[in-house]
């Protein structure tokens, strides 16, 4: 059994999905980081497919960047890039058999994350 990584973005100040941020996928490296893929959500605030799954899911460290000033930009947001302009989440899978969902909650000002599955 593989597992998989996928995201959701939710637009806190609106109360709605954050459909149209940019999203990136590196995997750290010690020789230099790699990115692994590149995705815009859609109008669930997810990306189409996960971001990563299967064999090229492997244990190890991963961060994803949120293009969150970008995003809040383009809704016309009067505070966007005041404070956020891009998110990094930096987190480790031990287990790359199971799934791993990784939500971010966001607004100009905050955002909050956990794992899901």
């Amino acid at each position: 059994m593989s597992g998989k990584l996928t995201s959701h973005v939710l637009d806190t100040g609106r109360g709605r999905p954050a459909a149209g941020m940019a999203v990136q996928l590196w995997r750290v490296e010690p020789k230099g980081d790699v990115l692994v893929r590149e995705a815009v959500t859609n109008a669930d605030g997810r990306t189409d497919s996960p971001l990563v799954e299967g064999a090229a899911f492997a244990a190890g460290t991963y961060r994803l960047v949120f293009a969150v000033g970008d995003y809040f930009a383009s809704q016309r947001d009067a505070d966007a890039r005041r404070f956020l302009d891009a998110v990094p989440l930096v987190f480790r899978v031990d287990d790359a058999s199971r799934n791993y969902h990784v939500p971010l909650l966001v607004s100009p000002w905050s955002y909050s994350t956990y794992r899901g599955s």
